[in-house]
């Protein structure tokens, strides 16, 4: 199989939906040898903060000389992104490859009598069957979605598992109080395991503390006031966390301290479990980790930041971070959101802080807001709004708008990400272009 047919063939399985369970990823890996038992894992869920922190602990790991998988969603420019050995993602030839092994697989099942896998289960088939053959020293994995019944659950107790912060999102699927959410999102934690959270509210702490004693293991919580020295800024960002000292970070906003101390205390147990990581390492990976879409610039004059806040927590901290660094700077927002997450609350929180907002619809037709309806949504919280749809017009529209002392900043999915980055990259082609 050539890589456009295997696209061609992952795209088609779409029409399967999304089905939450294990029995049918069960069968499809053991049609394949069942490639994760040959693995080590952390395990990684969360509403916010997953692929930061992810992030964090493999760029580490790998600067510590270990060879490390990574398995993250969704993606921002390509779609090779979510598999990824030491930051690279997998080559097209070896995604054609194993999606060629999962599809024999999953026509043997339909064979059987089993239901076809969804889109996700496959490819993390795929990305297993990857992991292994290259023979990677440990495989950091991202839920895709709640924790329990998710795909990636499939694997017996990792090594560690790790929680970023617990919030409302998803709850047409996962529950709709914050106590449901977080039971779902524990059903990662296994017997044999080390668990490890970010702060939590009471409720959440509760859950994750019941489970992990019904599971014979222990949590381990990182405290706010264990975080100190903190040095909010750009470029970098300093902070300290119990022995590591004055440790530098070059992701942006106040959350990212929190999920930087969340990795050295994944890095603490893992020393503990064994592994050789120097203190050297440990800074390397810190300041070289990158995860593009979370308060990432990605031009200058005026200052141009993507952000993947797309729920109420993810908009609380933009808003945070907008205050922290820019409170006597213009905002101009581009905003896009699914019609399915609390977009008025997300509207709420940060309308007022802009300008001017511009609104875009998300390329997910399904389940994008239109640019017109969100506009609507937004004019009582800020009248200057406008709604352009098309990405490359209203990046354009901003752009000229904007002067080199002002923030601009696109957030609400990060499905539209890619395309607002390709757009400015135009953009400025055209600018420098015109000023030769």
């Amino acid at each position: 199989m050539e890589y456009v047919a295997a696209k061609e063939y992952l795209d088609k399985t779409a029409i399967h939906g999304s089905v939450l369970g294990l029995v049918n990823i069960k069968e499809l890996l053991k049609q394949l040898d069942n490639p994760q038992e040959r693995l080590k894992f952390i395990h990684i869920a969360g509403t916010n903060g997953k692929g930061s922190t992810l992030a964090y602990i493999s760029t580490i790991l790998t600067a510590a000389n270990y060879r490390v998988g990574r398995y993250v969603s969704p993606t921002i420019m390509e779609y090779e992104e979510r598999i990824q050995i030491d930051g690279k993602s997998i080559p097209k030839r070896k995604l054609a490859h194993h999606t060629s092994k999962v599809k024999s697989a999953t026509e043997r099942m339909i064979k059987d009598g089993h239901p076809h896998p969804t889109t996700f289960e496959i490819e993390t088939a795929v990305g297993f069957l990857y992991f292994a053959e290259e023979a990677c020293d440990i495989v950091v994995l991202e839920t895709g979605l709640g924790g329990a019944l998710d795909a990636t659950n499939i694997i017996s107790a990792p090594l560690l598992t790790v929680f970023t912060s617990i919030s409302m999102d998803h709850m047409g699927i996962l529950g709709t109080t914050q106590m449901e959410i977080a039971k779902e999102k524990a059903g990662i934690i296994k017997k044999g395991a080390r668990v490890i959270s970010s702060p939590q509210t009471a409720e959440v702490t509760q859950v994750l503390a019941t489970k992990c004693q019904a599971e014979e293991t222990c949590l381990q919580m990182i405290k706010e006031e264990e975080i100190t020295d903190i040095i909010y800024g750009i470029p970098t960002q300093f902070f300290s966390y119990k022995e590591f000292v004055d440790m530098e970070i070059t992701m942006l906003g106040k959350h990212q301290v929190q999920n930087a101390a969340l990795s050295l205390a994944a890095i603490s147990v893992l020393r503990e479990l064994g592994y050789h990581i120097k203190d050297i390492a440990i800074r390397q990976g810190l300041k070289e980790t990158a995860w593009l879409g979370r308060f990432s610039v990605i031009a200058k004059e005026p200052l141009f930041i993507i952000d993947g806040a797309h729920n109420i927590d993810g908009a609380r901290k933009l808003k945070e971070t907008i205050e922290e660094y820019f409170q006597d700077k213009k905002i101009y927002l581009i905003m896009g959101i699914f019609k399915d997450k609390e977009y008025e609350k997300i509207i709420e929180l940060t309308a007022k802080m802009a300008k001017s907002i511009y609104t875009i619809e998300p390329p997910n037709k399904d389940r994008a807001l239109s640019a017109s309806a969100l506009m609507e949504a937004i004019r009582p919280y800020n009248q200057s709004v406008f709604a352009i749809g098309n990405i490359e017009k209203t990046v354009q529209a901003v752009g000229k708008r904007a002067g080199k002392e002002d923030i601009i900043i696109a957030f609400g999915s990060l499905s539209f990400l890619g395309e607002i980055i390709q757009s400015v990259n135009k953009l400025r082609g055209e600018l420098c272009s015109e000023s030769r």
